[in-house]
């Protein structure tokens, strides 16, 4: 199975809306209630690109099968070496190497931009991902209990850091 890594384009945002909604549907990967439009998402985007942040995407036999990228952690000017990033591959992909190229390639491109920390934060029940990013080097540097609701019960954060210097 070849794997590639390329920039976003925005005749991607059909199939990654279609990722995005899954996860909104099935998961606690992300703490939205509504799924999202395509006009919506690429709002979402634009602003992202617009801050000179990048999205990228995989694909596997011209389909693409994951997707992530990085923005503002906070919007004090102090922040502005720290960013959080997001990174979702399609439910019918998942252990396949997909996540871990698309968060390389994102650590290059934080790297290159001359960034000192990328943050996530996961929901603390995702544990494969929590151990996901352990690969990576990020810790575990906070919880926060109950700072989500979502599926008749209260979600906790798990935030997660990984310095780049």
């Amino acid at each position: 199975m070849k794997i590639q890594i390329r920039t976003y384009i925005p005749s991607d945002l059909e199939e990654i809306v279609a990722i995005i909604n899954y996860n909104i549907i099935y998961s606690t990967a992300l703490y939205d209630y509504n799924t999202r439009s395509i006009e919506q998402q690429r709002i979402i985007f634009e602003d992202k690109l617009n801050k000179n942040f990048p999205i990228i995407v995989a694909i596997v036999d011209n389909k693409i099968v994951g997707f992530g990228y990085y923005s503002e952690f906070r919007f004090r000017e102090a922040y502005k070496f720290t960013v959080e990033h997001s990174v979702y591959v399609s439910n019918y992909h998942h252990g396949k190497g997909i996540g871990k190229l698309l968060l390389k390639k994102l650590i290059e491109l934080a790297k290159a931009q001359k960034l000192h920390t990328i943050i996530g934060v996961i929901d603390s029940e995702n544990v494969n991902s929590i151990r996901f990013h352990e690969q990576f080097g990020f810790e575990k540097v906070g919880f926060i209990k109950e700072s989500g609701y979502k599926f008749d019960r209260w979600l906790h954060s798990v935030i997660m850091q990984l310095l780049l210097e």
